[in-house]
């Protein structure tokens, strides 16, 4: 697998696709490419598995010292192979390299298996945002991970 950096329009079209097929209220063309214009805040990573196919993605800010993710998406059929994993450890490092000292995000509250991932990390839950989600409605966690130099040690 490679990671590489989202830096064209034609990468947003792979981000797009992943997007689509992972989120129930996904984010449009218009709003990676404005990402796009945003150099040194927005952040976008896409995972490609050896034959060269887009397979999950992993956009973020990075203000002052703090990293927020945005979306963090695998396409369903390669769940499960640590491509997440992969790209979550590439966006924290490449965080922690460019001066953020902590990282935050919201999560659906039934979403386990990102949970999960996120703990893997160090991110605990710091709060609750009600009704955060659309489609369906639903609570957000907001987790922090405090210290990133160390979770991606």
């Amino acid at each position: 697998m490679v990671i590489e950096p989202v830096t064209c329009p034609e990468q947003v079209e792979d981000v797009l696709v992943i997007e689509e097929a992972a989120f129930t209220n996904p984010w449009t063309r218009e709003m990676y490419l404005a990402e796009l214009e945003n150099h040194g805040v927005s952040f976008c990573f896409l995972a490609r598995s050896d034959d060269g196919r887009s397979v999950g993605f992993c956009s973020v800010w990075r203000v002052a010292d703090e990293l927020h993710i945005n979306n963090l998406a695998v396409l369903p059929d390669f769940r499960r192979s640590g491509i997440a994993t992969a790209l979550l450890t590439h966006v924290l490092r490449h965080g922690a390299e460019s001066g953020a000292q902590r990282a935050t995000l919201e999560v659906r509250q039934s979403n386990d298996a990102a949970r999960l991932l996120y703990e893997h990390f160090g991110f605990t839950v710091a709060g609750l945002r009600k009704s955060y989600y659309s489609k369906p409605v639903e609570d957000a966690l907001v987790l922090w991970c405090e210290n990133l130099a160390e979770s991606v040690r």
